[in-house]
């Protein structure tokens, strides 16, 4: 069985090899039609803490490593920096 793939944006990195990542996904409202957003947080594995909040990842299932974390991180998808204030 192929294991599930998602991507979403990092929006905490505090734990020690783990973070938190949002991932959103758009659906249709069952009565009205109306397409609505819904977000879940997941909790992934991060061996290297290499990943901080505000970059996109994709995330892969895995094998339960911890109570919460059943996900892993597989790579960046796209790095949001922000430009230095220090310029302005």
């Amino acid at each position: 069985m192929p294991k599930r793939v998602l991507t979403g944006n990092v929006v905490s990195d505090k734990g020690d090899k783990t973070v938190v990542v949002l991932v959103e996904r758009k659906v249709k409202h069952p009565l009205y039609g109306k397409i609505i957003r819904r977000s879940k947080k997941y909790h992934a594995h991060d061996e290297g803490n290499e990943y901080k909040a505000g970059e996109t990842v994709r995330i892969e299932e895995t094998a339960p490593i911890s109570k919460l974390k059943t996900w892993k991180v597989v790579e960046r998808v796209n790095t949001h920096a922000t430009p230095a204030k220090a310029e302005a």
